[in-house]
Formats: C-alpha cells, sequence, structure tokens
C-alpha cells in the first residue's frame, strides 16, 4: 500500500474519533503506530513538509525535492514489516480518498510512471516555491496566542480545549461537510490577511518567521472539520 493512503487513512480516523467517542484510544495508537516509531515518524514529517508551501528558491528546490527522494528510500528501507504490519491493521477499515497522491507518485519505483514523477515533481516544485499573499491589513493581537492556535498537532490542540469546547467541537463533526466546506476558503482567507498584516507591523525577526510558517501551514491545510474549528476559534480572536 502507498504511504501516502496510509497517512490519508489516519488522518482520517483521528477526526472521526471525535464524532465516535474514541479519541483516546485512538491517539494511543496514534502514538504507538507512528510517533513511536522513528522511521515511520520522519516518513509522515516527510510527506507533510513536501506538501507545504515554502517559499524556495528556484535555485535549490530541485534539490530539495531530490535530497527527499533520498531520505525517502533510506527511510523506508528500514521499516520493518511487523511494523508496518501493525500500522496496517489499524486502519485497514478506513475508507478515505489519497490526500499524498501527487508524493507517492514521486516516490514510486516503477519506470513506467517516469512520466508522471515528472509530471509530480513539477507540482511540488511549484507549491514549494510559493509564497503566502502579502496583503495591508492591521490588527493588535498577541503573537504567542496566533502561533500557538494555528501550528499545534492534532493532540496537543485538542488537549488544550476546555470541556465545553471540546462539547462544541463534538457537535460540529456530526454537521455535514456539504455545510461546512463552503465557508472554509472564505474564514481561511480572512485569517491569513489578518496573519499577514501582524507579520509587516512586527518587526521582530524571529517572530516573523514563526507568523511566515503558520501561514504557510494554513495555506497548505486542507479541508476537514477540525481545520475547519480551528480556523473559526482562530479568527474569532483576531
Amino acid at each position: 500500500m502507498k504511504f501516502g493512503i496510509i497517512k490519508s487513512k489516519i488522518d482520517s480516523i483521528l477526526i472521526e474519533s471525535y464524532k465516535n467517542g474514541t479519541f483516546k484510544t485512538e491517539m494511543s495508537n496514534f502514538k504507538k503506530y507512528v510517533l513511536n516509531n522513528k522511521n515511520i515518524n520522519k516518513l509522515f514529517y516527510l510527506y507533510d513538509e513536501l506538501t507545504s508551501n515554502k517559499g524556495l528558491n528556484e535555485s535549490i528546490v530541485n534539490d530539495y525535492i531530490n535530497e527527499s527522494i533520498v531520505i525517502y528510500e533510506n527511510t523506508v528501507n528500514k521499516i520493518k514489516p511487523t511494523d508496518l504490519k501493525n500500522l496496517l491493521e489499524w486502519v485497514k477499515n478506513t475508507k478515505t480518498e489519497n490526500q499524498y497522491e501527487v508524493v507517492d507518485t514521486l516516490f514510486s519505483d516503477n519506470v513506467l510512471t517516469l512520466e508522471h514523477k515528472i509530471r509530480s515533481k513539477k507540482t511540488l516544485s511549484e507549491s514549494l516555491k510559493k509564497q503566502p499573499e502579502v496583503v495591508k491589513e492591521s490588527v493588535n493581537l498577541p503573537l504567542t496566542t496566533i502561533v500557538n492556535m494555528a501550528n499545534k498537532s492534532l493532540t496537543d490542540y485538542v488537549e488544550t480545549l476546555s470541556e465545553s469546547d471540546r462539547k462544541e467541537l463534538k457537535t460540529l463533526l456530526s454537521v455535514d461537510d456539504s455545510e461546512l466546506e463552503p465557508k472554509y476558503s472564505t474564514i481561511k482567507e480572512s485569517v491569513i490577511k489578518k496573519l499577514t498584516g501582524i507579520r509587516r507591523e512586527n518587526t521582530d525577526y524571529e517572530v516573523g518567521q514563526r507568523i511566515n510558517e503558520t501561514i504557510t501551514k494554513l495555506e497548505t491545510e486542507k479541508y476537514d472539520k477540525l481545520n475547519y474549528y480551528k480556523l473559526k476559534s482562530l479568527n474569532e480572536n483576531l
């Protein structure tokens, strides 16, 4: 099975666990089969990095992709069959589309898909070179609030929620996607504009870099209910 499919399945499992009331169980599985396995964890990180807008210079983007291919090949060969078997057993009943098909194609060792690999490399290259949109706007908000809300991992984010907020999130997960997804892009655009305004007015280099990373992460995130909830909460606090 392609690793992008596995990652997509796990993403889906963690999101649905809120609706099903199985969050603690699934997070325990996630830690056991992913976080505690350095090689599987490395692949997860690699897939995330390759699908993020980083503003890389034209002169280094190809080297970045080629080095990622080397890291993948060196890492995937170190994953033990028993580790992969346990991981596949965990996700086997989850149905979802492959959100990382372009990365799987890049890493494919099938010589018959050479043309597709070249296209995937070009797609990823354009994404990695892409810069966040710059919009003039000024707002006043503690920068730690912005970074913490937007950059937290799934586990860390939910663990910071109050009981009432968790109930609100659980209620949101029961709402049909057709109602939420059209609002997602609008909220994302609003948040990015506000963050960009803060970045332009802040003179601290390190803080500016953290805001850039936050904007990049938000721009590359795809719609799901947890991301919708996080964006909604962040937008309301700006």
